[in-house]
């Protein structure tokens, strides 16, 4: 695992630049240390962590529907992952990440405030509740979501904040394709298609297998 995390930082500073570089590793060594005191991830060795957050959570900076949007949802966004991690490579963009534990989202603040980050707004909420308000509803370009629920829930917590013309990225491991078939109803519901399915690109073996489904609001 030390040599898939080595080259995991190699391809961050590679792609990123060693300050941003440097301020993901932070973030990662923040929740890291404050783990013991407060459940935010149940991967506690770091070199686990490069991989399976820093590497998984940045795997889909590079999709045209991601570089197009401006404004992101992460729903579910736990410790920060992927919301605060993309803000930090994406000083551009403005990110509210969103949770229902107020507790996770106080350490995010704590942890965006050290690190100089003004991109990035949390939200107590849930999803299903304050996406109907005016301000929140079809308000976003893109919404992603990372290890939260199955599809057939997501897609109904995720497509409400989405923009007409805009995007839901979700973040899925190999048994994607039943989830796909089992959140038809809610898709249809919502107005979404499956755009396509993206592969991950010279991804560690830890995650080798995830995938990104890109759906598109009509």
């Amino acid at each position: 695992m030390k040599q898939e995390a080595e080259r995991v930082i190699d391809n961050l500073i590679t792609n990123y630049g060693e300050e941003k570089t440097s301020l993901l590793l932070s973030y990662l060594d923040l929740v890291l240390e404050r783990n013991g005191h407060i459940n935010l991830t149940a991967v506690r060795d770091r070199d686990e962590a490069v991989v399976k957050h820093i590497a998984d959570s940045l795997a889909l900076t590079d999709l045209p529907e991601y570089e197009a949007a401006k404004k992101i949802i992460d729903v579910g966004t736990g410790a920060g992952f992927p919301g605060a991690l993309l803000a930090i490579v994406s000083p551009e963009k403005e990110f509210v990440l969103l949770d229902s534990t107020l507790k996770r989202l106080r350490v995010i603040d704590e942890f965006s405030e050290a690190l100089g980050l003004s991109n990035v707004r949390t939200l107590h909420a849930r999803a299903e509740e304050i996406s109907r308000k005016p301000e929140y509803s079809g308000a976003f370009d893109l919404c992603v979501s990372r290890a939260v629920a199955a599809l057939d829930r997501l897609a109904g917590w995720c497509l409400p904040f989405v923009k007409s013309g805009g995007f839901f990225i979700s973040y899925k491991g190999e048994n994607y394709a039943a989830e796909i078939e089992g959140a038809g109803k809610v898709l249809r519901k919502q107005k979404a298609v499956l755009a396509r399915v993206e592969q991950y690109k010279n991804a560690p073996a830890d995650i080798a297998g995830h995938v990104l489904l890109v759906f598109s609001k009509q």
